[in-house]
């Protein structure tokens, strides 16, 4: 058995794994989004917004299918993530001697 038949035999029992668990893998992924546009405060949330869409997509495709993860994709990362939880904080007043 060479390296690449192992590789198949690894990529089914994942895809097995995925087509099993797929709802929970997904949830896990909208989990991790949410805290680090939680924890940068909203800077970033396109970006991670992206890095979801991806690796939602990624895990989707694992199996062929495209039936592992639902999302339809309605908001700027999709369902159950609607951005930072709260807003940033205001910037602080300027320091200094008022004119």
């Amino acid at each position: 058995m060479g390296f690449m038949d192992k590789l198949k035999g690894v990529r089914g029992k994942v895809a097995q794994q995925v087509d099993k668990h797929g709802d929970k893998i997904g949830s896990g992924i909208d989990k991790a989004a949410a805290a680090a546009d939680k924890r940068t405060k909203g800077k970033h949330s396109d970006k991670i917004a992206k890095a979801r869409a991806k690796a939602k997509d990624g895990l989707d495709k694992l199996d062929g299918r495209n039936d592992d993860i639902r999302d339809d994709r309605d908001g700027p990362a999709g369902p159950g993530f609607n951005g930072p939880s709260t807003p940033p904080p205001p910037p602080p007043p300027p320091s200094g001697p008022r004119p």
